[in-house]
């Protein structure tokens, strides 16, 4: 979906685009662009391949083997049959959602030991590049004459529709336009996108989650974290909804997995749909970020946690029903935690001081300029004050209000409400409550009221008192009158009276509501507090952060415009927008602390220690690891007696590059990212390059797991393991030609030979 307004320094919401001047190993570059602005840089520092080869449109290239998957995670294809792979905790949620107390594979894992057993997930798609375009003259075609930022909005938006149709007339593709440099620049991507995605392998979570909360954002790290999936695909290898007869998709290019390994100052290329960075803020966004909104946020999440984690503990149907919902909370908690240290380790908001002093002596030197640029830090001093209380406003309540599950869920149906006193036409009242009706049992098969309850009580305890009353919405008034402030009495009274807390409840409201019985629905407490919640909202914060946030819209386009007519000599890339990027850097360690070096691998030998003397809830393995670690039973996949785990490279990445591949100078996969460190996850907002690093899981422990572990040696049968340093394209061409061959008819004496060696491996 098109953003529609460029949104200052909200984590969450921020900035459509940004943009920033690149140093060593930064960026995050458009595929597109490789060529002229990446290649030379890339091929001295290593890489042995071309910009074609890894973005073409008239050739296979490595593009051919990334995926958006799910829409918030990479994934990368790793066989000629559709294999998939990306992190555990991108299909976390589709593990969760097979998982019950009866077969827990989140608990034990999951492996499909042939095609049948490979499990549907409805609703989990996995979407591929066709092509990109600069569209730029074609969506800015008509603003020159809009008077405001809305209306110029608005002509972007039927312009981009008016692209889109004709890019996909008589396709089965799709289309994203986003905008680049603040709305300077468009491109286009055209979409493949496939919906017959189906669980093949997930390691126990004592693998894939490996250290848990308290390693999370950490290194060094040890986790396992992998799932594998596949895409099917109809008759004609395009995309279809499931069906049983679909076959595995055959791709264009998988990546070949090398055994060779990594060392230190190795090339290393990430390639993936990295979500949003927000490089180019001003001091005054990272500021109110760094004082105001990252410390609210942060202790809102860490109360709900808190609770959520005492429910879990307490119950195996709640563990169930919340894990995947807790591990989403906690792994933003963390990274808010280690950003605002990052920001203070590496005086970031000083830096963006001094940067728009810069740039203010810049402006100042010449007339041209001054009539230019000459008021534009003023207006971003003047407009940033102007979000005093909004900010905190907004953070409380999508983060305490709508952090309360009930009330969320409510939302539906206060739009239902407003529906019913507006008379609207039966026919739309009907579709809503058809829809909210449906996905009721999704919602309350992970859902516990009894856990919420004590969520709602502190969430909106802190709204209550952290927030001044004249931000208040109308239902805090009521609520302090009736019942003294005392948030537990407020949780009972609602959660007994309220329908929405059972699907029962809902099911019972919505048929009263079809029978014309409207009373219950405007009673209801929980719909009650939703509506005020917000109404306050829209009355009172949205009007003001729209605003602010056109002119900060144009604000930006103008500086980003004036930076890079400052800095000429300078290459600029764009903020992650949930686009298909290319990273590049190298395997490094780094210092996190005065006197400490961390080693840019890991091995099972940490695994072991962690096991032995850590916390026993994030660091319990399985046995049998523990026995394979015990005899190096390693196979082909350990190195002189160990079992490299994970590993750290400078590539600049963010959410949305989990599950990326992490690709070396032959275009071969060598691991998985998965993962920031703590001490570089301020990269969304100012790179570092002493102290970022991703973390990813080594490509040979991922085997080493698959096959030693898990015992699904067919699905590495079906992989292309190489060890030498032959060009991964090539590699993958020579396989799919062998593989294309028709087979050559046994003759009796070899069938004989295969039989003996089958059995004797059988035996052995």
């Amino acid at each position: 979906m098109i953003s529609k307004r460029i949104v200052a320094f909200f984590a969450a919401a921020c900035l459509s685009l940004g943009l920033t001047t690149a140093g060593p190993d930064e960026g995050m570059w458009l595929p597109l662009l490789l060529k002229q602005l990446n290649e030379s840089d890339m091929q001295k520092r290593g890489f042995k391949l071309t910009a074609d080869d890894i973005y073409s449109i008239n050739q296979s290239s490595l593009k051919d083997a990334i995926v958006q998957f799910g829409g918030g995670c990479t994934g990368e294809i790793i066989s000629s049959e559709g294999l998939l792979l990306t992190n555990h905790h991108c299909g976390y949620g589709q593990i969760q959602s097979h998982s019950s107390v009866e077969k827990d594979y989140l608990t034990n894992g999951f492996w499909a030991m042939n095609r049948s057993e490979e499990l549907p997930n409805p609703g989990l798609t996995a979407t591929f590049i066709v092509r990109m375009e600069d569209v730029t003259k074609q969506i800015l075609e008509g603003t020159g004459n809009a008077k405001t930022e809305a209306e110029r909005e608005a002509i972007v938006q039927r312009n981009i529709a008016k692209v889109s149709e004709q890019a996909t007339a008589g396709t089965h593709y799709n289309t994203v336009i986003r905008p680049f440099f603040f709305g300077k620049e468009y491109y286009m991507y055209v979409t493949e996108t496939f919906k017959d995605i189906r669980m093949v392998g997930a390691p126990p979570s004592s693998i894939g989650k490996f250290g848990g909360d308290t390693d999370n954002w950490m290194w060094p790290r040890h986790t396992g974290d992998f799932a594998l999936f596949r895409i099917y695909a109809g008759a004609n290898n395009e995309p279809t909804d499931y069906s049983p007869n679909n076959k595995p998709y055959k791709p264009k290019h998988h990546l070949p997995i090398s055994l060779s390994g990594i060392k230190e100052n190795d090339f290393t290329l990430v390639f993936g749909f990295p979500g949003r960075t927000n490089e180019y803020l001003t001091s005054h966004a990272v500021k109110e970020l760094y004082e105001v909104s990252n410390p609210a946020k942060i202790n809102i999440r860490e109360t709900k946690l808190n609770i959520l984690d005492k429910d879990m503990k307490a119950s195996d149907a709640v563990r169930i029903q919340y894990a995947a919902k807790y591990a989403s909370i906690a792994n933003y908690w963390k990274k808010w935690i280690g950003e605002n240290r990052g920001i203070r380790k590496a005086n970031a908001i000083e830096k963006k001081q001094q940067l728009e002093k810069q740039f203010a002596q810049w402006v100042a030197a010449d007339p041209a300029r001054q009539q230019k640029y000459g008021n534009l830090l003023a207006d971003f001093e003047k407009n940033y004050k102007a979000l005093e209380g909004i900010t905190i406003s907004r953070d409380y309540i999508t983060e305490a209000a709508y952090g309360v599950e009930l009330i969320n869920y409510a939302n539906n149906f206060v739009r239902l409400q407003e529906m019913v006193d507006s008379k609207a036409p039966q026919q739309e009242i009907n579709a809503l409550l058809d829809r909210t009706e449906k996905g009721a049992a999704g919602f309350f098969k992970n859902y516990n009221a009894p856990s919420d309850k004590k969520v709602f009580a502190a969430l909106l305890d802190l709204y209550y008192k952290n927030i001044d009353a004249k931000m208040h919405p109308e239902a805090f008034k009521t609520f302090a009158q009736k019942y003294k402030g005392d948030f537990a009495k407020y949780a009972d009274d609602v959660y007994s009276k309220s329908a929405l807390t059972s699907e029962a409840g809902v099911k019972k409201l919505i048929a009263d509501v079809r029978a014309g019985k409207t009373a219950s629905l405007k009673a209801d407490p929980a719909i009650q507090l939703a509506a005020s919640i917000g109404a306050y909202y829209r009355t009172n914060v949205l009007p003001t952060y729209t605003s602010v946030n056109d002119n900060l819209s144009l604000l930006y386009r103008n500086y980003v415009a004036g930076l890079r007519e400052m800095q000429t000599d300078k290459k600029f890339y764009p903020d992650a927008n949930s686009t298909l990027r290319v990273a590049y850097g190298k395997v490094e360690p780094y210092e996190p602390l005065d006197g400490v070096k961390y080693n840019y691998y890991t091995t099972l030998e940490g695994i072991i220690e962690k096991a032995e003397t850590g916390a026993a809830e994030d660091y319990a393995i399985p046995a049998k690891l523990k026995e394979l670690y015990e005899k190096k039973d390693y196979g082909i996949y350990g190195v002189n007696g160990e079992m490299p785990v994970a590993f750290i490279a400078s590539n600049h990445t963010t959410g949305g590059n989990s599950g990326s591949p992490v690709i070396n100078a032959n275009g071969q996969l060598i691991g998985t990212n998965f993962d920031r460190n703590w001490e570089g996850t301020m990269s969304d907002i100012v790179y570092n390059p002493e102290q970022v690093r991703n973390i990813s899981i080594d490509a040979r422990y991922m085997l080493f797991i698959v096959d030693k572990f898990a015992g699904a040696g067919h699905l590495v049968k079906e992989m292309t393991l190489v060890t030498d340093n032959t060009s991964g394209l090539a590699q993958v061409d020579a396989r799919s030609k062998e593989e294309a061959k028709p087979a050559k008819k046994e003759t009796r004496k070899e069938r004989k030979k295969r039989e003996k060696k089958e059995k004797a491996e059988l035996v052995n």
